[in-house]
């Protein structure tokens, strides 16, 4: 059986071509999809449809990739799920059929530049951290507290005259934030034990 699936970004955009497309592909009308979603979105009713109605020795069609996948490596992961499946991918307008071996093989390099593009995008981000490492800066969120006002807090804390919410208070952070800042050694043993913590 052949399901088609097609999108549009807009309601002002016209599926049509895509819909006679399919048709000539040998889709039936009652088996075409259409999403009016922008490419980016990953919640796609139609598509998650035409994908749970399709049975192994079935055959998704599609006019173009662009029209199925937000990315290469969604492409690649769908078209993995697909062939997983047993069933088939025809991308009529591109000539690409996972039936045949010039199909698969024109997946199978999909698949090895979305795996380049996955290293690229870690190795840039570790040069990034290691660049901003090298000007004295550490990635992550700034902390609430700068180094004197944990170092308050911490002698206010082992002072034990204050609850923690009243030294939070102080400081206008949470609970939780303050016993991040607390020296961990020093958390529930505190000086005074008629005061809650």
């Amino acid at each position: 059986m052949l399901i088609g699936y097609g999108r549009v970004s807009t309601a002002d955009q016209n599926p049509a071509h895509q819909i006679d497309a399919l048709q000539r592909a040998g889709v039936a009308p009652a088996d075409i999809h259409i999403d009016t979603a922008s490419g980016a979105k990953s919640s796609r009713p139609m598509l998650d449809l035409a994908l749970k109605l399709l049975r192994a020795g079935d055959t998704l069609v599609v006019t173009r990739l662009d029209r199925l996948g937000r990315s290469v490596l969604h492409l690649v992961t769908l078209g993995a799920e697909l062939r997983d499946r047993g069933v088939g991918l025809h991308v009529v307008e591109q000539g690409i059929d996972t039936a045949t071996a010039e199909g698969r093989a024109m997946f199978g390099m999909l698949s090895v530049l979305a795996e380049l593009q996955r290293e690229l995008i870690v190795a840039n981000t570790r040069d990034g951290l290691a660049a901003a490492r090298a000007r004295g800066r550490n990635g992550g969120r700034r902390p609430k507290l700068t180094t004197q006002q944990a170092e308050l807090a911490q002698q206010l804390y082992d002072g034990g005259e204050k609850t923690v919410q009243q030294i939070a208070d102080m400081f206008a952070v949470k609970r939780g934030t303050l016993y991040g800042h607390l020296d961990k050694n020093t958390v529930g043993v505190r000086p005074c034990a008629t005061q809650r913590t």
